[in-house]
């Protein structure tokens, strides 16, 4: 089984995912680096150098063709904007949206303009989480709210969620 991260920007889907995969001994996979790689250049390069359709279209692509067993799936903020991937994610794992408000999202995100994050012009970013947030309810199998706490509480979320027993993942090994 995977675990699959959705959220917005800031929310913690890279560095928690990365500390959740150590804590219950499964691989790591950040999509936005398979997305920087297939593309050949940071996502803000991308969005700039080709245009915000021909990105997404790539990053459907990445997101579509995933493979994996026994990892922690970090997707791009805007992964939810694509219902066949969504589709795909869900059919390998659990997803878990971590969720925080619009406020704690402006005081976490400082690089807005070259953080590579998919906005149409003219958006602004109170826009997007309005736009994006029923999306991720929508997909979630579980929410945890990372508003509050520090990141080693959204890990002890993750893995209570999907670990509800509390069984050692090295039991099995």
């Amino acid at each position: 089984m995977n675990i699959i991260l959705i959220g917005m920007p800031g929310c913690g889907k890279s560095t928690a995912g990365v500390l959740a995969a150590k804590s219950l001994c499964m691989q790591f996979i950040d999509t936005d680096l398979l997305l920087q790689r297939a593309g050949g250049a940071k996502l803000q390069k991308i969005i700039q150098d080709r245009g915000l359709d021909s990105f997404m279209k790539l990053e459907e692509e990445v997101l579509s063709s995933l493979t994996g067993e026994n990892c922690v799936i970090s997707t791009g903020g805007s992964a939810v904007y694509y219902a066949r991937a969504m589709e795909h994610l869900r059919s390998m794992g659990q997803i878990v949206y971590l969720r925080l408000t619009y406020e704690e999202m402006c005081a976490r995100i400082h690089n807005l303009e070259t953080r590579g994050i998919a906005m149409r012009p003219g958006m602004t970013l109170h826009d997007l989480y309005a736009e994006r947030c029923p999306l991720y309810e929508k997909y979630a199998d579980c929410i945890i709210d990372c508003t509050t706490g520090t990141v080693d509480d959204t890990v002890a979320s993750i893995c209570a969620a999907v670990n509800p027993g509390g069984t050692d993942p090295m039991a099995s090994i």
